[in-house]
């Protein structure tokens, strides 16, 4: 169905439209490699200051009067994402130790609750991981409420749990707490048999949080003044935490620190490093005496992970070993064995086994173990699947053949949920474009059952009469200017005729290896209901093909990114399915930097663009080290700062650099003023410049949350209305408001 976009209340003289806010320019400049950049806006960056703060509200304040007529559209929007999901829900159980845990949602209540039932060992092990029957609303008979989040939150401007654990003996709970969006969490400790919580309260804690097997240390991660990962850190239970040990300090700017515990739970494993090679270091918990074990030393430049465990041998007798996921001679990285003595010796006189092969089609993510398989993570023609291998044999001449769970879409994504060193199943989340979230138990291969068993336990349930064989989603491919083809995954609601008359929007992010793998959006559907045709443009950057796809998207390749993303969208004005006119786009965090950068290449493509916590000032921020992970970002972009090479490439995309004299179209940036990873600055600046150059007459918007971090603010709820502004902005733009005849909710 053709549709028109409403009348706006700039189209009627008589409505009277606002001026947008007008930063004054304080003109700073920045040299660097003989090149001096004006910039009139740096000092919105002085986030204390009651101007900015003044000129953000303003900001509002204009967003919400230029777009105070889709409120209506934004309502409904908002009702069909509620209407579709099941508010008072639950998690599936997942069994640790002696216990199932598992999390409640209930229906007005912004958060989840954190519970647990005890678990049952009968000797049937198959059943006995089966996880217990809990249903919505009902409480089962010993359950047990480990964190009630909205009690946690109430009267607190935002909330967040960055971590939590149990000790093996299920008497303590450890969780933390981030009340301002920033990313910085303050951890707590209960003790379940009383629900008193312990004096130890540790500040400043970062993601990530463990407890020996013993339960008396608990382990943690600390950031350093630009937000990065550095030290790793170990509190004794009942001692001051001004006594804290610093098991690991990290003080190359450029590497990110993280840790857990391996599998067996027999060593603390520290992962270090960086997009291109990285460090791991082992510290064994039965040796009090032991200190850090180096796997491959990073000077060897190799991007791997490793994970210690015990292997039997035909003996029967268990031998420490090694499994290392690496790169070394092999891009799309590969599996191999390693005996801990081999690491002793220089690295290219090291004997390793290999376990799985390099493949130029065949992306290998990474392997843990349980007690009797190998799991491999891979991805394979853009999908991303689970592989499994009989620990029996394994690295020698009898070693069993993979075994992959079956599933029956083209399009699909499937990920290990979770898995208990000692269970007899291992958890699987799967998810396709229009299957909602599914979770599994695969049942591992014995001999008397080879091909393992996949197990449903739950499909997460859609409300409002949603029927998945409504819509269609297809593979299709792009054409870049250098020849190359580009994936993309077409959404569109089946009764959507191809006659060139349709809305359509085109979604990309293309950094850091990450792929945008298929999966179920209830919001999205609210698009598809009006008949947009929804294409996720898998561009280079990101890791949909392989290692190689991510490398020729980044630092000095970066453009292909921008480029693919506008072939992508040539594709869809060419398709039949839309009109050239009526095309979005939208993209998030370094998404925002590629929307960003498409608007200054190729505005006239494009009815509208939404950027979601932008990176648009890009070179800016990574010419500072000091503001938060900017060094961390050299690996992505290149080094500006030593490289003047790399700082004319930056300068020539980077988004708020590049602003020309142009007819923009719509464009609304959504930020927030707690964001740590992208600064609410760079969209305030952005959108200033954009008005001062734009040579058209479409409204240029921010909106920012000014009590949410990078994912926008934290309740559900309010989540739900975030997203219903970002389509009803996209919807209407694009004259797309109406549902298709027989859509929404039923």
């Amino acid at each position: 169905m053709t549709q028109t976009p409403l009348q706006h209340p700039a189209d009627n003289p008589a409505a009277a439209t606002p001026a947008p806010p007008v930063a004054r320019k304080v003109p700073a400049e920045r040299t660097h490699h003989g090149d001096t950049f004006v910039d009139n806006y740096e000092w919105l960056r002085e986030k204390e200051s009651d101007e900015v703060v003044a000129h953000l509200k303003a900001e509002n304040a204009y967003q919400e009067a230029v777009t105070a007529h889709q409120e209506p559209l934004r309502d409904a929007i908002f009702q069909e994402i509620k209407g579709r999901t099941q508010e008072t829900d639950l998690s599936v159980p997942n069994r640790k130790d002696g216990w199932w845990y598992f999390s409640r949602s209930v229906e007005g209540k912004e958060y989840g609750i954190q519970c647990r039932v005890r678990a049952q060992d009968t000797g049937d092990r198959v059943a006995d991981w089966t996880p217990p029957a809990v249903e919505a609303g009902v409480e089962i008979p010993g359950e047990e409420v480990l964190l009630d989040c909205n009690v946690e939150a109430e009267g607190k401007p935002f909330f967040s749990v960055g971590g939590s654990a149990v000790t093996v003996d299920g008497n303590l709970y450890a969780y933390a707490v981030d009340n301002s969006g920033d990313e910085r969490f303050t951890l707590r400790i209960k003790d379940l048999r009383t629900g008193e919580l312990l004096p130890d309260i540790i500040e400043n804690t970062f993601y990530g949080v463990s407890f020996s097997p013993d339960g008396t240390r608990i382990f943690y991660t600390v950031v350093d003044d630009s937000w990065r990962p550095y030290q790793v850190k170990a509190h004794v239970l009942g001692t001051p935490v001004t006594e804290d040990e610093v098991i690991y300090q990290e003080d190359d700017v450029a590497m990110w620190l993280g840790f857990e515990l391996s599998s067996d739970r027999r060593h603390l494993v520290l992962g270090i490093g960086c997009s291109e090679y990285s460090e791991t270091r082992l510290l064994r918990f039965d040796d009090p005496s032991a200190t850090l074990t180096t796997v491959i030393p990073r000077g060897e430049r190799v991007l791997y992970e490793a994970e210690p465990f015990l292997l039997e041998g035909p003996d029967g007798q268990k031998t420490e070993r090694i499994v290392i996921t690496h790169n070394r001679n092999a891009v799309n990285s590969m599996v191999s064995l390693v005996d801990p003595a081999e690491l002793e010796k220089p690295l290219a006189q090291q004997q390793w086994t290999t376990v799985v092969e390099h493949s130029d089609d065949v992306r290998i993510n990474g392997a843990g173990v349980t007690s009797t398989h190998l799991v491999v993570s891979v991805r394979k023609d853009t999908i991303e699947r689970v592989q499994v291998i009989s620990l029996a044999g394994l690295g020698t001449a009898t070693q069993e053949p993979p075994v992959e769970p079956a599933f029956d879409e083209e399009l699909y994504t499937a990920g290990v949920g979770g898995s208990d060193y000692e269970a007899p199943v291992i958890r699987l989340g799967y998810t396709s474009y229009f299957t909602p979230s599914r979770v599994y138990d695969f049942v591992l291969p014995t001999p008397e059952q080879p091909a393992g068993e996949l197990l449903l336990r739950k499909e997460s349930p859609v409300l409002g009469g949603y029927n998945g064989e409504d819509y269609v989603a297809s593979r299709e491919w792009a054409e870049a200017a250098d020849g190359t083809r580009i994936p993309l995954s077409v959404l569109r609601h089946k009764s959507v005729a191809r006659d060139s008359t349709a809305a359509g929007l085109v979604y990309g992010y293309g950094s850091y290896e990450l792929s945008m793998d298929p999966g179920f959006g209830i919001a999205r559907l609210s698009l598809l209901d009006r008949g947009i045709v929804f294409v996720i443009a898998h561009i280079r950057g990101g890791g949909e093909l392989g290692r190689h796809w991510y490398e020729d998207g980044k630092k000095l390749s970066k453009k292909n990114t921008f480029t693919d993303f506008i072939a992508a969208t040539d594709w869809l004005a060419a398709s039949g399915w839309v009109a050239p006119d009526r095309i979005a786009a939208l993209g998030g965090s370094a998404g925002g930097l590629l929307v960003g950068a498409v608007a200054n290449i190729a505005p006239e493509k494009y009815a509208a663009v939404v950027a979601e916590v932008p990176f648009v000032d890009a070179l800016n921020t990574i010419l500072d080290p000091e503001l938060p992970l900017s060094a961390l970002e050299w690996e992505e972009w290149g080094n500006p700062i030593t490289d003047p090479t790399v700082y004319q490439y930056m300068k020539s995309y980077t988004p708020y650099e590049n602003v020309r004299e142009a007819a923009y179209p719509k464009i609304a940036a959504v930020t927030s003023f707690n964001d740590t990873r992208v600064l609410y600055v760079e969209p305030a600046k952005w959108v200033q410049e954009l008005r001062n150059k734009t040579t058209g007459s479409e409204p240029i918007v921010m909106k920012i949350e000014m009590d949410g971090g990078h994912g926008g603010a934290s309740g559900r709820y309010v989540q739900w209305r975030e997203r219903a502004w970002d389509y009803a902005f996209i919807a209407d733009s694009l004259g797309a408001t109406e549902l298709l005849p027989g859509a929404g909710l039923k």
